[in-house]
């Protein structure tokens, strides 16, 4: 017999997420060329012209700087705080994964606030953390009370707290001060807050729900307690899914931690390369993300016209009930559509769907309405 593993990774499930399946698509017979995805949730005008001319032109003949030195420095500038207080990340996931490595083991919990993105859960349960969850329900709007989630922290005294803010996959904000509060008021906890979606909140149009929290969408904004650790996605907003790459800003002790474990030269550098180009070319970044506003507005009031049930959202997602969700996405991806099906989510009927060019979405807008018209 080889070698075994340890127990508890025997049989635990990989998290799913969107994006295309090619193996799916190849049983089916269809080309994914031919596919307008709109499971994931990213800048469907993609990277700059600058952010590809900086990926080309990297010298890939050395090995990458190991701290990414230059783009922690642009990071830190851009939110007013200290290098020691950032770290750069293979994507947002790499740096959840050092989390868990740091700070999760067996013996430990961790807590999520369920239906939420399923790379908390997977991560924490490879660490050997037990993971509980509290669920939030539709006819609450899929919110939860900040004293119903500090209620279990103090219940549970979890190690970890991960927290999508806006959620994946129903866009709910949970004010920034609100989890400031809570992780003041619990010390001994971490909370992570991944904030992968922020940059697409745009309260400019009507679909858009108002914060209760004065304007403010970030952690980011606020002074951050020693135990609140804020993780961004460079790869969604910034159109460059394909490069991974994400940081973090917390306490200097707890980024002192995850450089720890952070494998070396996780970060390549092409990517870094890229990641300053972006910075540097904001103005690209903020038209796409307008561009993507008005397309999901356009979105939610014409699925919204045909009669079907949108979740209002914070973010570039709109959850929609549609009844047998893995039956509608397979209808859809056979007419050239790819949507989410939710029940990974523990969202059986429901899809969840990112906004892409207004073109794009007017297609998709036809193709739902023949599939409702039963066509």
């Amino acid at each position: 017999m080889p070698p075994q593993p340890r127990p508890y990774l025997l049989g635990l499930p990989k998290a799913t997420h969107g994006g295309l399946d090619h193996a799916e698509l190849h049983a089916l017979g269809i080309d994914p060329e031919t596919i307008l995805d709109f499971s994931v949730n990213t800048n469907p005008f993609g990277p700059s012209p600058a952010v590809l001319e900086a990926f080309r032109t990297a010298n890939v003949s050395r090995y990458p700087d190991s701290e990414a030195t230059l783009l922690k420095q642009a990071l830190a500038d851009q939110h007013h705080v200290t290098p020691d207080r950032v770290l750069i990340g293979n994507g947002s996931v790499e740096l959840m994964w050092l989390v868990a490595y740091a700070y999760l083991a067996e013996g430990t919990y961790a807590l999520t606030l369920a239906p939420t993105f399923g790379e908390y859960r997977h991560v924490a349960r490879v660490a050997g953390a037990e993971v509980t969850e509290i669920t939030a329900v539709a006819e609450q709007g899929f919110r939860l009370e900040v004293p119903i989630i500090a209620q279990a922290v103090g219940a549970q005294r979890p190690a970890v707290v991960f927290i999508c803010n806006p959620n994946n996959p129903t866009g709910v904000l949970i004010p920034p001060m609100e989890i400031a509060t809570l992780s003041i008021d619990h010390p001994d906890t971490l909370f992570v807050i991944d904030e992968a979606y922020v940059p697409f909140i745009n309260p400019h149009y009507p679909h858009y729900p108002r914060s209760s929290d004065a304007g403010s969408s970030s952690c980011l904004d606020i002074d951050q307690p020693a135990n609140l650790l804020v993780l961004r996605s460079m790869t969604k907003d910034c159109g460059i899914p394909g490069l991974r790459l994400g940081y973090a800003v917390g306490d200097p002790e707890v980024i002192g931690a995850l450089r720890t474990v952070q494998p070396p030269w996780s970060v390549n550098a092409p990517a870094q390369a890229a990641g300053l180009a972006a910075l540097r070319d904001r103005a690209h970044v903020e038209r796409s993300l307008c561009a993507v506003a008005e397309a999901q507005d356009y979105l939610t009031r014409a699925l919204m016209e045909l009669g079907l049930e949108v979740l209002p959202s914070r973010s570039n997602m709109l959850l929609l009930r549609i009844g047998d969700a893995a039956a509608f996405r397979l209808t859809l991806l056979r007419a050239g559509y790819c949507v989410r099906d939710c029940a990974s989510f523990g969202l059986p009927d429901y899809v969840r769907i990112g906004p892409r060019t207004l073109p794009e979405c007017r297609q998709l807008v036809t193709a739902i309405q023949r599939v409702v018209n039963g066509a």
